[in-house]
């Protein structure tokens, strides 16, 4: 397949490298350009040279602003896939724009950070056709080890914003346990065997404590896209009414950290609070 990748950060750079490796002809395009060989410098320019769009933009703005830009070349021949982390309203912008030029849409963002992109063991939430899901399996099993379907357009949105909100709970909760036990003489060399044992263990305690304990904070996930992400979690909360204490807190804690210099570090670099 001709397939266009919009969006050159961790992800999508791991995601257009496999699906060249995969033989499909690739073309891609950053909004800060990029020195590959299948770069093009528009995204109207990467739009009009393949029938597959994949989105892997950093927030709605981002997906906006993109598809304003290749709105001219859109055809009822493309399908757009968007694999970015986004506000709801921003996907059911994107499925209305796109129905009304005839152009596929597919809401499909993923889980799973810079290791699982390189490995092409990404685990794909798809919202939408049936049908569709089924056409573009192909594509998608490329870079991916799991393909869940969630219903209808929106749905993946929304299950994906609502798990990043526990991953960073999660973080924030392993950085206090870790950091009480340290105050009173527990290591973390201690410390971390006790907690994979324990119920509360999981996967993402085994790979984040270790890189806490060690200060390695190379970044899989930024802690600015951890804030984006818990700042949708919240607006989704107060959509449906609903009180949030705990991502909220959350949040002000990851802002606070961005805003101290640690942005583009991995999100588990909330243990720098203690």
């Amino acid at each position: 397949m001709n397939i266009s990748v919009f969006g050159l950060g961790i992800i999508g750079s791991h995601c257009a490298d496999n699906l060249t490796a995969g033989n499909h002809q690739i073309t891609t395009w950053n909004r800060t350009p990029k020195k590959r060989d299948d770069s093009v410098t528009s995204a109207s320019e990467a739009a009009r040279k393949s029938e597959i769009l994949c989105f892997y933009l950093k927030d709605g703005i981002a997906c906006r602003e993109t598809f304003e830009a290749l709105r001219p070349a859109l055809t009822s021949n493309h399908t757009l896939i968007n694999h970015s982390t986004v506000d709801l309203d921003t996907t059911k912008w994107l499925a209305e724009q796109c129905s009304a030029l005839g152009t596929a849409f597919l809401d499909c963002p993923f889980t799973g950070s810079k290791v699982a992109a390189l490995n092409c063991e990404l685990v794909y939430y798809a919202g939408g056709s049936e049908v569709l899901i089924e056409e573009l399996r192909p594509i998608l099993n490329v870079t991916s080890k799991e393909i869940i379907r969630l219903g209808d357009i929106g749905a993946a949105t929304i299950v994906k914003v609502a798990t990043n909100l526990i991953s960073a709970s999660t973080v924030q909760a392993l950085s206090e346990g870790m950091a009480i036990a340290k105050a009173h003489g527990v290591s973390p060399d201690t410390f971390i065997p006790a907690v994979l044992s324990n119920a509360c263990g999981s996967r993402l305690a085994s790979m984040k404590l270790p890189a806490m304990a060690n200060g390695d904070f190379d970044t899989h996930f930024s802690l600015d896209n951890m804030r984006k992400d818990s700042a949708l979690a919240i607006k989704l909360a107060e959509q449906a009414g609903l009180s949030t204490p705990g991502i909220e807190a959350t949040s002000t804690t990851i802002t606070s950290l961005c805003e101290s210099g640690y942005a583009a570090l991995d999100y588990s670099v909330l243990y720098k609070q203690f």
